[in-house]
């Protein structure tokens, strides 16, 4: 292949939003594309419906919300990229109607989030925030009362993923003994042993860590019944979603001394700019670390995720590959040599693909290569055709009952 989109990369118009690594920048201008436009911060609904009209990739960041009317102000949008972990602020809904591949990274800042859990667990067991304080207000706080080792604690971990793990790991290199609760059965790595019920888990654990996602489900999962139950003087960490946790209730617990610290990284609500002003129950209480939602915000962390965002966005504008997309259903194709490849995006409706079949064969197109892939809501497929007829057939697909986007590669 000469080259590997028919539309002229001089035309592709790239936004990217949040301060994204100047290393996406970086990858797009390598691959032939230079139209990128890069904004430090969010943009509100309306100022990304004007800024969307001509985009055909986007990149954002967890604050800025694609609702359904900024998907569908976005004519020429392709694909969306979410340089974070999650995809709670996109009308996945929307953007899967209307055929527009979403994109995550949600392995890429494991490591960081998993680093900061155990530091922030070395640091609580330590009462590290009041030392801390106390130095810094000119007092001399030199005492071990109530000051712990890691080493030989129980660490409770709720949501065994891809965090859930490496925080499970690191604790066992640091000699702690490592159970956790999954709402679905998962092999466990190491040492590390389940537990049937999350009140198994609080009760019989030192350290709890939540590693959960924010669900109907998890909504206050940790509430005033569970943190009654958990060991007096417990340490209590949350670096997943804001919601999961009951703060008030948290914050009575760590009066009364029913929990020895907590740190917590995420708020059920977050100020949308750096700078804004920020409450919380939990502020001016001892032994309680409050972070602004960084628990994967590393230089590595955001270079790692530009990286892979920004290798998903290129692969399905060039090749039509949608591996790890959210919304279109995922292929992962190979190149047929001598032929053309025509990507079709259609409602999940019975017929499809005997009209495309036999649309194609009365016009004598063969289609040398064909992949297909549904979901609940739409079918993607993909065919590689003889390039000398590939023009023909791209405009006969456009005509396909059900079609929601149409587009030839090369």
């Amino acid at each position: 292949m000469t080259k590997l989109t028919s539309y002229p990369k001089e035309k592709i118009n790239i936004l990217l939003l949040e301060n994204i690594s100047e290393n996406a920048v970086l990858q797009f201008n390598n691959a032939g594309y230079k139209n990128v436009k890069r904004i430090k911060g969010a943009l509100s609904e309306s100022e990304l419906i004007k800024e969307i009209k001509n985009v055909h990739l986007l990149g954002i960041r967890s604050k800025t919300l694609l609702t359904e009317n900024i998907l569908r102000s976005g004519k020429k949008l392709l694909a969306a990229g979410c340089y974070c972990i999650g995809t709670n602020q996109v009308n996945l809904q929307s953007a899967t109607e209307k055929g527009i591949a979403l994109f995550n990274a949600p392995y890429s800042n494991t490591r960081s989030v998993a680093e900061l859990v155990i530091g922030s667990a070395i640091m609580l067991l330590r009462r590290i925030p009041e030392k801390n304080t106390a130095a810094h207000s000119g007092i001399w706080l030199k005492d071990a009362s109530g000051s712990f080792e890691l080493r030989g604690k129980k660490l409770g971990i709720i949501g065994y993923g891809n965090i859930g793990l490496q925080v499970s790991v690191l604790a066992e290199a640091l000699g702690m003994e490592v159970l956790y609760y999954d709402a679905e059965p998962k092999l466990p790595i190491g040492n590390a042993k389940p537990v049937r019920t999350l009140m198994e888990l609080l009760q019989q654990t030192n350290i709890v860590s939540l590693h959960i996602p924010e669900t109907a489900s998890t909504k206050d999962l940790i509430g005033k019944n569970e943190i009654a139950c958990m060991q007096k003087g417990s340490i209590l960490i949350n670096y997943a979603r804001g919601n999961v946790l009951d703060l008030p209730a948290l914050a009575e617990a760590i009066k009364s001394g029913q929990i020895g610290g907590a740190a917590i990284d995420v708020f059920p609500d977050e100020p949308e700019k750096t700078g804004s002003t920020f409450s919380s129950v939990l502020q001016n209480i001892p032994n309680v670390m409050l972070t602004p939602h960084i628990g994967g915000s590393t230089e590595e962390a955001q270079i790692n995720i530009s990286e892979d965002v920004s290798f998903k966005l290129l692969n399905f504008l060039e090749k039509g590959i949608t591996t790890g997309s959210l919304s279109v259903p995922a292929l992962n194709l190979p190149t047929t040599p001598n032929t053309h490849r025509i990507l079709h995006i259609h409602k999940n409706i019975p017929g499809v693909l005997s009209s495309i079949t036999l649309k194609l064969s009365s016009h004598n197109i063969n289609i040398i290569g064909q992949y297909l892939k549904t979901n609940d809501q739409i079918g993607y497929v993909v065919l590689d055709v003889d390039k000398n007829m590939s023009k023909e057939a791209f405009s006969l697909l456009k005509d396909v009952k059900g079609t929601i986007k149409s587009r030839m590669l090369w």
